[in-house]
This record gives C-alpha cells, sequence and structure tokens, in this order.
C-alpha cells in the first residue's frame, strides 16, 4: 500500500477549503488560520526530525556528555622530590602518613557534611583541635537544620532580604555564646566538620592525616557506601635527615602547611600554574627556589556524582608521580668541618671578650672555576649573652665593611683607566690633605716617610697609600701635602669608576646564586664637597672602607680572581634527578651550572699581576706580608687581608677583621671568604686561622693535593 504523503494531504486540503470559499460567501476555517496550521505542522515535523537526528546520529555523542556531567576528574597531592647533598645523602625526604580524605560533592550542603562528621566520629578518632575560633563553633552549629531554623527566626524583615553572604553573617551574629557550649564530643564532631566544610566542591582535604589506625583504615573502606566522598588515601610530612644539625637546615627552607596552603602575595601566580588553594609549596630557600622541581605530579581520579550531585565512587585513573630530586653542590660532611672550624674559633673569641660586641661570623667555600657552593656557614652572636645561633643565610643576606681586601678591585680601576699599566711603582706615604685627617697604610703613619713600593708589593703589604693615589690619579691629580681634591672627587661619576671595576668581582651586585633573598650589600651616597668628608669617603672607598658587601659577594671576588677574571654565579644545586623504580634517586634530568656573568676588563698579563700580588701575601718575606700564616697550608694558597675601622650597633669603636683566599695557586679548587665583624681590637691571626683550616679540611675531604 502506497504510504500517504502528510504534506500533499496537508496542502490538497488548503485547496479545497480555497475552492470551497470562492464558492460559499461565508468560509468556515479563515484562510489566515489555514496558514498558521501549516506553521505549526511544519516545526513540528523539523522538531521530530531533529530529535530523530539526535537519537539516531548522536546518540553515542549525547550519551558520552551525559556521563561526563556525571563523572569529573579531581586531582590529588603527590609528595616533594627528595634534597641530597653531593656525595647523595638525602638531607630531605618524605614520611608517609595513612590519612582518612573527603571530596567535596557539587551540591553538598553544611547540614550533609554535619550527618557525615557524625557518622566519621563514631568510626574514627580526631582529637578535638584547640585552635577551634567561636566563628567555627557558630558555623557548626548553624549546620543543624533546627538550629539554623531558630536563628532565622531571630532576623528581622530588614536582616532577611540581605544578600545571602551578609544574611548568612547576620545568622552567625544571631548565635548565642550560651548556645555553643560543647561537650568534648560535641568538639571532636565540630573538627571533623571543619576540616570537611573548608573543602570547596570536588576538592579534597585531609579529614585526618596523623596517627591514622590500620582500624581506621578498615572501617572507613568496609563503609565507604554510607559514606559520600570519604576515602583511605596517604599525606606526606618533610622529613630531615637525623644528622642534620647544622646550618645546612636553613639553607633547605621549608615548606607551607595544608593549612596555610598558597602564600597571599604568590597566590594568584600559583592558582594559573593549576596550584589548588591549600597545596603545600615552598615558602623559603631552596624549598622555594626549586618549587617547580621539587613540587610532585598530581594523581587523577574519576568521581562520579549520582542525580543528587553528591559523590559515588572514586576511581584512580592515573597514579600521582614524586617531584623531581635536586642534589646539592654542598657536601654535607664538608659543610659540618667549616661549621666546627668557624665555631671553635668564633666561640673562643666571644668567651674572650674579643668579639664581645660581634654581631656574627661568616664563611664561605666555593670552586673558582664553576661556581658550586662548597660550604657556606654561619652564627649569629647575641650581644648581651655568649651564645651562638647557628646562620648561615646570613653569608647572603648580612654585609659588612670588607676593609683591604677590596684592593684587587681598585688595581683593576686603576689599569681600566689607564693611571697604571703594569707592575708601576708609586709612593707609599701618609696622605694628609686640607680638611680631612691623616690616611696611610698602618706600618706607614708618619708624615715625611716615603717607601717605593711596585703593585705586587702594594697588595703583599696592603698599601693604603698606594690605592688612594691611584684614585688621585684618576681624578687627574698628582698628590701634594694638604692639597685639595679637585670639584671631580664629589661627583656620583668618580665613585663609579671604582665601583664598576668592583662589580666586576661581584661586589656590590648581585652575585646571582641560586637562592632567593640575596643582599647586595650598601653603596653609600655622600659624596660630599670638594673639601668635604664626601672626597675623604671617595679615598676610603679605594681601600675597603665605605661601602659594604657580604662574604658571598667577597667568595666570589677571590674566585674570580682564582680563575683569572671570569665571575661565575655560584650555585647550591648541582643537578635535577628523577626518580628510580623505588622512588629513589633517578638518573640526571637537569644539570645545574655556574653562568658566565662577566670577563674583568683588564689584561692577562695585569691580572697576573693581581694574583701575583696575592701569591706573596701569603709567601712574602717581608716584616709587612699580611698572610704569611697561611703558607703552611696542605694546599698553596693566595690570599688577601683586610681590617676596616668600624663602630658597633652600641657605638663602640671596633674593626672588622677579613680575608678572602684560593688555593691551590696554580690550579684554584676552592675560593673562600672568612668575615668576623666589629671585633674590639684588631684580630687578623684568627681569620687566618679559620682561613688555613678550612683550606686543609679541604684537601682532606675531596683528597686533594
Amino acid at each position: 500500500m502506497k504510504p500517504t504523503n502528510p504534506l500533499k494531504k496537508f496542502f490538497d486540503h488548503l485547496k479545497k477549503a480555497d475552492e470551497s470559499g470562492r464558492s460559499k460567501s461565508k468560509s468556515h476555517v479563515p484562510f489566515r488560520l489555514n496558514i498558521l496550521f501549516f506553521v505549526i505542522f511544519a516545526l513540528f515535523v523539523i522538531l521530530v526530525s531533529r530529535l530523530g537526528y539526535l537519537q539516531i546520529v548522536e546518540g553515542d555523542k549525547m550519551k558520552a556528555q551525559m556521563k561526563a556531567s556525571t563523572t569529573i576528574t579531581v586531582k590529588e597531592n603527590a609528595p616533594r622530590g627528595v634534597i641530597y647533598d653531593a656525595k647523595g645523602t638525602a638531607l630531605v625526604n618524605n614520611a608517609a602518613n595513612p590519612a582518612i580524605t573527603f571530596t567535596r560533592g557539587n551540591s553538598m550542603e553544611a547540614k550533609d557534611i554535619l550527618k557525615l562528621a557524625e557518622k566519621l566520629n563514631k568510626l574514627i578518632d580526631v582529637p578535638a583541635d584547640d585552635t577551634l575560633t567561636t566563628r567555627d563553633k557558630k558555623d557548626f552549629w548553624l549546620a543543624d537544620a533546627d538550629h539554623l531554623k531558630e536563628a532565622e527566626d531571630r532576623l528581622s524583615f530588614k536582616e532577611k532580604n540581605l544578600d545571602t553572604s551578609d544574611e548568612y553573617q547576620k545568622l552567625v551574629d544571631k548565635v548565642k555564646d550560651s548556645e555553643i557550649q560543647f561537650s568534648d564530643e560535641q568538639l571532636k564532631i565540630a573538627t571533623i566538620f571543619k576540616r570537611m566544610n573548608s573543602a570547596s566542591a570536588l576538592s579534597t582535604v585531609f579529614v585526618k592525616n596523623e596517627n591514622v589506625t590500620d582500624e581506621e583504615l578498615a572501617v572507613v573502606a568496609e563503609r565507604a557506601a554510607d559514606l559520600p566522598g570519604v576515602s583511605t588515601g596517604t599525606d606526606w610530612d618533610r622529613s630531615y635527615n637525623d644528622n642534620l644539625d647544622g646550618s645546612l637546615r636553613s639553607i633547605l627552607g621549608s615548606i607551607t602547611t595544608e593549612k596555610e596552603g598558597l602564600p597571599a602575595e604568590e597566590a594568584a601566580a600559583y592558582l594559573k600554574k593549576g596550584y589548588a588553594s591549600n597545596d603545600r609549596v615552598g615558602k623559603s630557600y631552596l624549598e622555594k627556589q626549586y618549587e617547580d622541581v621539587l613540587q610532585g605530579k598530581k594523581g587523577e581520579y574519576k568521581v562520579t556524582l549520582n542525580q543528587q550531585g553528591n559523590i559515588e565512587k572514586q576511581t584512580e585513573v592515573k597514579k600521582g608521580e614524586k617531584g623531581s630530586n635536586v642534589v646539592l653542590t654542598i657536601n654535607a660532611e664538608f659543610q659540618q668541618k667549616v661549621e666546627d672550624i668557624l665555631r671553635t674559633h668564633y666561640q673562643k673569641m666571644v668567651d674572650s671578650g674579643v668579639a664581645k660586641y660581634s654581631p656574627g661570623a661568616y664563611v664561605v667555600a666555593m670552586n673558582p672555576n664553576d661556581g658550586e657552593v662548597y660550604a657556606m656557614a654561619g652564627f649569629s652572636h647575641d650581644t648581651n649573652s655568649k651564645t651562638l645561633t647557628e646562620n648561615a643565610l646570613g653569608t647572603i643576606t648580612n654585609a659588612f665593611v670588607p676593609g683591604s681586601v677590596v684592593k684587587g678591585g681598585t688595581v683593576t680601576a686603576g689599569y681600566q683607566t689607564g693611571v697604571i699599566t703594569g707592575n708601576d711603582t708609586l709612593i707609599d706615604q701618609p696622605i694628609k690633605l686640607a680638611g680631612t685627617s691623616l690616611k696611610g697604610s698602618i706600618y706607614n703613619q708618619v708624615l715625611g716617610n716615603q717607601i717605593p713600593l711596585n703593585t705586587v708589593k702594594a697588595l703583599e703589604w696592603s698599601s693604603n697609600a698606594y690605592m688612594m693615589q691611584l684614585v688621585l690619579r684618576m681624578l687627574g691629580v698628582t698628590y701634594q701635602q694638604n692639597m685639595s681634591l679637585p670639584d671631580s672627587a664629589s661627583t656620583k661619576e668618580s665613585y663609579d669608576k671604582l665601583r664598576n671595576a668592583f662589580a666586576e668581582y661581584g661586589m656590590g651586585v648581585s652575585t646571582g646564586i641560586d637562592l632567593p633573598n640575596e643582599s647586595t650589600g650598601i653603596k653609600n651616597t655622600n659624596f660630599g664637597e670638594e673639601n668635604g668628608p664626601g672626597g675623604g669617603n671617595l679615598l676610603d672607598l679605594s681601600f675597603g672602607q665605605y661601602d659594604t658587601y657580604t662574604p658571598m659577594q667577597l667568595a666570589q671576588y677571590a674566585a674570580t680572581v682564582a680563575n683569572g677574571g671570569t665571575r661565575i654565579s655560584p650555585h647550591v644545586v648541582k643537578g635535577i634527578y628523577g626518580n628510580n623504580d623505588s622512588g629513589g634517586l633517578g638518573s640526571l634530568e637537569k644539570e645545574v651550572t655556574g653562568k658566565k656573568l662577566n670577563q674583568v676588563k683588564i689584561t692577562s698579563d695585569q691580572m697576573g699581576i693581581i694574583k701575583e700580588g696575592f701569591y706573596q701575601a701569603v709567601h712574602g718575606t717581608d716584616g709587612n706580608t699580611t698572610a704569611r700564616d697561611l703558607a703552611s697550608a696542605k694546599l698553596d694558597p693566595a690570599a688577601k687581608t683586610g681590617t676596616a675601622e668600624t663602630v658597633a650597633e652600641n657605638g663602640a669603636s671596633t674593626i672588622n677583621s677579613n680575608i678572602v683566599a684560593y688555593a691551590p695557586y696554580d690550579k684554584p679548587q676552592i675560593a673562600i671568604s672568612v668575615m668576623l665583624p666589629n671585633l674590639d681590637e684588631a684580630h687578623d691571626s684568627e681569620n687566618k686561622a679559620i682561613a688555613k683550616e678550612i683550606i686543609d679540611a679541604f684537601a682532606d675531604t675531596y683528597g686533594v693535593q
């Protein structure tokens, strides 16, 4: 039988109606109504066709979309990477803890969470949190539907018409103090409720992550169907090597707790990277500097929601991965030796009263060829007692007046400005300018004394007069007793000539170390007037008595001299490593090396003269040779000592006693700086003893001959 075409039938009807309309004076069905019927029928046909298309052609796709709407992917944190020392000893690890977790459903309200908390309290033991606030307790009270109704009845008409958040605040205000006087058992439930209620939709929080028993894990797993969103999992804490008793602990830094989450000032940047607001991240030093490396890759779970939006089940689809591991340049054994050497000498000075005004003592040891930091140690001193406190970070954050150690930089400025060209001879004599006090070398303070010194001898003896005359020549004048300084002595440009040379060695600028919060020291800005103190300050700058530098900057300076003039950024991380099958140290993913920051702009012959001056400061035979105590070190060293007249915080006149050194002289393997600020007398013997013992400890630890 031939099927009937509905459209043809409809048009035949219209045709008959139209013909009938022409044959009769009055139509029973107006023509316009017939048109309306046609439009409705056409729309009906289109709708049926579209539904058929969706069901037959797009059916599978629609089913997948419906499934996606009820199956959500959530992420779970993974442990951070481990931090190892240079020998592969784990310094910072992860201690895994079994945990009870909660993932909040899309439509889960406070009243639902309250019921869950009451159920969980009967299954697991969560001690009451003694940090529960009044607001926490009121939120807990309001989670009960009956209590919420009581509070709503206390609202005025105006209060009931406020925005949702403002109205809730009014509800909180209506809760009476007498209503939140909970029993111990209620406080335990309130603690569970607070932790669960802090989760946003489809985010996961820990209900209990400490002291979770096997029985608790078993009962929660067994009752999972009655506990929507509640599951068992694993949490982790940072654990530290039991032998880690010194400064490495502060260098390593720390991470935030789950409660702290993302630091407020950096939260936006972290969220853009895919972090959750309660993620634990590095908040200081190495943990912070290498956050992107150490942070683990989150695991993924498929969470199935029921029609009410509550969680029905969770299925792991992607296992989390522990973060990459960091291997340090620092050998923990050598670091400990350096700390012990510094502590022994400095405590002796504190006990004897020599360092009674001193705020601390600091040492840095590094590889001059690639920037690897071997050790960084420091101790703060409470000047009201004889107590020392570990403060290795002071090596990059605290700056002091360096004294004569900087004279290699002053000679460099002389070469760069052309006022000397090689091992030039100048006359060491006390410098007396109009309107200023006498300035001279420590061994030559009598007007009229004149001692010819070449550049090498000026460095060996640490001649202040030689350096000041270099500056006078840079100003375009030759020294004469009681002369006035030219106008240019009080300009920033004159200071910059010296400072630019110092900066090429790392003094007064960032060293580029891979740790945050590094200080660049202080560049003083009192340039003064022609015959005022500013001009004298320019001369003081030439022998290290004006600006301040950190121990790390001075170590970089020593390293730059040692390697022939290449400034390399120091670094405390040697490499980034993956994980092996057992979760231990895997293969190298990225090598971390010091960056070549600049080359000192003098000739190799001129650098050789500076290096010879450092060598003769140790090996010279004159009575004024400054660092001869180092000559007996196990590795043949070169050095430059420095003392600076300073003022302690209490106003007492003090001395900064410093030294930079490197060894062996011909093939340098180690460069060091030692800073002993604010001693009550010159005490060069201690800084030289510290430097020698560190060189010897390096030779013993690393087997260098």
